[in-house]
């Protein structure tokens, strides 16, 4: 009998169970108005864009509103399609209330909040896609049977992937990526034996590849890369014989690539780069005849390369650099008729390059770089008439350049230095109009250049250094994009051609160790760009043209082992961008300026002439002493300079205490909050009389940080939560409190309490975020807000002077663009309040300099690194926390590679991609800035004042007004 009660217990429970979630569910028996339910949705979101106009209580039927699709006869919602509209909001649980509906998409749009909990209670869905938004929270549990279609990439969704997932027996199309998602790949996943396409990729997945993935028949399309995966390739993915595509790229994985992946015989892409998977390519690899792409570059494989390659007769993309591949390279590769990218790069192939290569390809790229290779360069390279990218450099290579390469009118970038060629290079060659990068350095290289036509167009790099090339250097190379341009040690005499002067956008200039004559031309000072000079070594006479004091941005001269004469232009210690400078062993006379770089010049760059004056640490003689007659012109100069010096006393005394008599501090008691005494420090008189801390704590009863308005202004109040208040953080808050500059937010008052609490009143800057509003800012725009930033940072560290205040805390985050223009405002914190308390986790901010993430020390120079991401920012449209940066460790190695190997449209924001044709120089030198404000050294970071003016001279040379 007990048995008999349980039993109908448990069945009554389970009804009740039942009926709770049907009622819940979007398929109870209760009856659902429609038109409620989207005007209930509407009013969740959004629409800038009026999209949903028509969604109203006055249209009669929602059938025929925006977006929204019915059944055939007009009685139910089967799809609400809001794709694309620039939504924002929230998504609320009546979206999936409805009883019908089947297809629900409000992907690309910029959707805030959670997944509400009941999104995955409506049996009816087929198709669900709220991709490419702002959302966060985790995934709900749940399933639908039923659902084919289940795309949630591209948010911040977060936690892990629920195990529920299983229960999606129906689905087809599953993509999770682009999220925040940890923890391992559910077991349960392999469950759904529908699925054909898998997408887990850029999230921090951990954990082992399941081995149950291969229960999974169906799968076509696999895409785990960008995550922590570790241990082995399961040999079970050898099973999935409808895969298409298997990328399991940028993760730990480990161990060697599975035999059994050679099952595959309809794999078209596989992509395993940048794992630490080693040993060979099994040979079974080599038998999936419909490969298009293999990327196996950046791992620890060996071994050598079989002529069974020739066995991938589709194959258009095999890249295999950045491993310890050994032994020949292939001659079967030369019959793979649609391969166009091919990269070996960075391995220890040894031999000769195979003689018919790019004879029978279709062949875009080629990349053999610094290996082992010898032999000469195949005369077929360039048969497909495609060949965009030829790097070979650093092999031992030798022999000519081919004739063929000179008819190649598809280069664009060209890297053959640190080989063995020799021989003159044809002519032809200097009419390649596609090339915009051309490096022949270190080579045997030799003949004479100056009668060639040159009509290298687009050229912005050329180095023909380390050759023997003579004869005299050519008027023209041809192009008036020309940045870099490096002739040194060759045989090159007769002067420098003034036609030089007209190369506008040369930023380094070297033809070093030649046997170059006459003077310098005058004409170099229409070369405003020009940071670098090395004319060294050569046999140039006559004086240094005084013109070269008006080069804004130079930074390194170097005029050595010359035959030059005459005065140092007095005007060149005034060159304040110049750091370096050498003019030893010339035949200068009279007084070393005394200014700028000449100040403390070391000895060994002005030593071998007949110079005198200068600091000590020159070693120079002591110039004539001054007439007795001169005396009293002298006296009465010191005499004016004493008494400027009193004057300047004077008034940083009345400064000081008028600094000390604005600010004002006071002692109240509160009876809110607990009650207490506060003490109340402003930095600013006129508020003292406006803000009460009644007022202050009223308006943040529950809020952190809020606005509060009196009858004269407005203010921005934050609480501090968790912080000691030693002397430290008090300290840098009154540091903060006496700064007065237009870029930066002023701090009105600090506000204790005896029981620990601290709040903090700044002035309200109406604005938003860089981080908001860098999207839809041009390139004046950017360039703007950037000296602005960089004016603030001149100020507050002084010039680099010993008394500098570090900011630390800085990121596109606390950047406020002001609204209705480009200014821009920083949102202070002092150091010692960074690494304390809720501002802690900086530390590991990806703004943060490597040396400060170390040693937790906030510098100046650290100041200059933040600023350099924000310089990249601003260049790329990419964060710090960027995923997309492909094989490299983080934003600034993306930076770098891009910016020495690949085209600028390649790397700038594509939102920028319309201006680049308008401001091209000005992009690369800014980004230039950025690597070195960015470089790992600190040392070799510039400072603020230089970092100001570079930036100041490259907004000024695109005509900007700042």
């Amino acid at each position: 009998m007990e048995k008999t009660r349980e039993r109908k217990a448990q069945k009554i429970c389970f009804m009740f169970l039942f009926l709770f979630f049907s009622w819940r569910s979007c398929d109870g028996f209760r009856d659902v108005n429609e038109h409620k339910l989207l005007l209930s949705i509407k009013a969740s979101i959004y629409d800038p864009s009026h999209f949903l106009s028509n969604w109203n209580t006055s249209s009669a039927s929602f059938c025929k509103w925006n977006g929204v699709t019915c059944n055939s006869d007009s009685t139910h919602v089967t799809g609400i399609d809001l794709s694309g509209k620039n939504l924002s909001g929230s998504i609320t649980e009546s979206l999936f209330q409805f009883l019908h509906v089947e297809t629900i998409d409000l992907s690309n749009n910029q959707l805030s909040g959670g997944i509400p909990k009941n999104a995955f209670s409506c049996s009816s869905l087929v198709h669900l896609s709220l991709s490419n938004n702002n959302l966060t929270g985790w995934i709900p549990g749940g399933s639908i049977p039923n659902l084919e279609k289940l795309d949630l990439s591209n948010n911040f969704l977060s936690g892990k992937i629920p195990a529920e997932i299983g229960y999606f027996s129906g689905l087809q199309y599953l993509d999770l990526g682009g999220n925040a998602l940890v923890g391992e790949i559910p077991v349960s996943i392999s469950n759904l034996t529908r699925l054909k396409d898998l997408t887990l990729a850029s999230n921090q997945l951990t954990g082992g590849l399941p081995s149950e993935l291969g229960f999974m028949k169906s799968l076509k399309f696999i895409y785990l890369g960008y995550n922590n995966l570790s241990g082995r390739i399961p040999n079970e993915i050898g099973e999935l014989t409808f895969l298409n595509h298997l990328n399991l790229a940028f993760n730990n994985l480990t161990g060697e690539i599975p035999s059994s992946l050679g099952n595959l015989t309809d794999l078209h892409y596989l992509f395993l780069y940048f794992n630490k998977l080693t040993g060979p390519i099994p040979k079974t690899i080599f038998s999936l005849k419909k490969l298009v792409s293999l990327d196996v570059s950046d791992n620890l494989l060996s071994g050598e390369i079989p002529e069974l390659v020739s066995e991938f007769q589709v194959l258009e993309v095999l890249h295999l650099f950045s491993n310890n591949f050994s032994g020949k390279i292939p001659k079967s590769l030369s019959s793979l008729s649609h391969l166009q990218v091919l990269q070996l790069w960075s391995n220890r192939f040894s031999g000769e390059i195979p003689e018919d290569l790019g004879k029978y390809n279709n062949l875009t790229v080629l990349d053999l770089s610094t290996n082992n290779l010898t032999g000469k360069i195949p005369d077929s390279l360039c048969d497909s008439h495609h060949l965009q990218k030829l790097i070979l450099f650093s092999n031992s290579l030798e022999g000519d350049i081919p004739t063929s390469l000179s008819h190649c009118r598809s280069l664009e970038r060209v890297r053959l230095q640190n080989n063995r060629l020799s021989g003159p290079l044809s002519a032809e060659f200097s009419e390649l109009s596609q090339i915009y990068f051309l490096d022949l350095s270190a080579n045997n290289l030799s003949g004479k250049i100056n009668s060639w036509h040159w009509k290298m167009q687009k050229l912005q790099m050329l180095s023909l250094a380390r050759n023997r090339f003579s004869g005299k250097l050519p008027e023209s190379f041809g192009s008036n994009k020309l940045e870099n341009l490096d002739l040194s040690e060759n045989d090159f005499s007769g002067s420098i051609p003034p036609s030089f002067g007209k190369f506008t956008e040369l930023m380094e200039l070297k033809i070093s160790r030649n046997r170059l004559s006459g003077k310098i031309p005058k004409e170099l000072s229409s070369c405003k760009k020009l940071v670098s000079i090395n004319f060294s070594y050569n046999h140039l006479s006559g004086g240094i043209p005084e013109t070269l004091s008006r080069l804004p941005v130079l930074g390194n001269l170097d005029l050595s082992m010359n035959r030059l004469s005459g005065e140092i232009p007095e005007n060149l210690g005034n060159v304040e961008s110049l750091v370096q400078v050498n003019i030893s062993h010339n035949h200068f006379r009279g007084r070393l300026p005394s200014t700028g770089v000449f100040f403390a010049i070391n000895s060994t760059e002005v030593t071998g002439n007949n110079l005198c004056g200068g600091a000590s640490v020159t070693h120079l003689p002591p110039c004539k002493e001054i007439k007795y007659s001169d005396w009293w012109f002298w006296g009465t100069a010191l005499a004016a300079v004493t008494f400027a010096a009193m004057s300047i006393v004077v008034f940083l005394y009345v400064n000081r205490r008028n600094e000390a008599a604005n600010e004002v501090i006071k002692k109240v008691e509160s009876k809110l909050d607990e009650g207490g005494e506060w003490e109340l420090q402003f930095f600013d008189q006129k508020a003292s009389k406006f803000i009460a801390i009644d007022q202050i704590l009223q308006s943040l009863k529950g809020h952190r940080s809020v606005v509060v308005a009196t009858k004269k202004m407005q203010y921005f109040v934050k609480e501090v939560k968790d912080i000691n208040l030693n002397n430290d953080p008090i300290r840098g808050l009154n540091e903060i409190g006496k700064l007065r500059h237009p870029n930066i937010i002023k701090l009105v008052a600090v506000c204790k309490s005896e029981k620990g609490r601290l709040i903090l009143v700044h002035e309200y800057v109406e604005g938003k975020k860089l981080s908001e509003v860098v999207g839809g800012l041009s390139w004046e725009s950017r360039g703007k807000i950037a000296v602005g930033i960089a004016k603030a940072l001149r100020y507050l560290h002084g010039c680099c002077s010993p008394a500098a205040i570090p900011v630390g805390n800085v990121s596109s985050e606390n950047v406020v663009v002001v609204d209705g223009n480009d200014e821009v405002r920083l949102n202070l914190s002092p150091p010692a309040m960074i690494f304390a308390g809720s501002t802690k986790c900086l530390v590991s901010s990806a703004y943060v300099a490597p040396e400060t993430k170390e040693n937790k020390e906030i510098t100046t120079s650290s100041d200059i690194h933040w600023f350099g991401l924000i310089l990249i920012e601003l260049l790329t449209g990419k964060t710090p926390v960027d995923a997309e940066i492909g094989l490299h460790e983080n934003l600034i190695e993306w930076a770098r590679y891009c910016y020495s190997d690949c085209h600028l449209e390649a790397w700038v924001d594509p939102l920028l991609k319309g201006q680049t044709q308008k401001n091209p120089s000005e992009i690369v030198e800014t980004m230039n800035l950025a690597l070195h404000c960015t470089a790992r050294d600190p040392a070799a970071r510039p400072c603020a004042e230089d970092v100001f003016k570079t930036l100041e001279s490259i907004t000024r040379s695109s005509s900007l007004c700042f």
